[in-house]
């Protein structure tokens, strides 16, 4: 059975994003974060300056739009340049 073979009230499961790719975090206001991995259900994500990595549940994790993707990205680079990170 395809996804456009499912009924539409049956949730399918998000496809695994590759290392590195930026999301965002539904649950926690938002938040940009770098796809680190999986965790049994949960996927982990790193804040993109550096820092704890946190877990969430696929369904609450979303493609950056344009502006969140720059703003991220912009992030990265002054933190990188500042030292806080590698």
């Amino acid at each position: 059975m395809s996804v456009e073979d499912s009924p539409p009230n049956e949730q399918s499961t998000p496809q695994v994003p590759d290392r590195g790719t930026l999301l965002v975090d539904s649950s926690r206001r938002d938040q940009v974060g770098e796809f680190r991995g999986t965790a049994g259900p949960y996927w982990s994500l790193r804040p993109v300056c550096g820092g704890t990595e946190w877990e969430v549940e696929p369904g609450n994790v979303r493609e950056p739009s344009p502006i969140e993707r720059l703003r991220a990205e912009n992030a990265r680079c002054n933190a990188r340049s500042a030292g806080r990170i590698l």
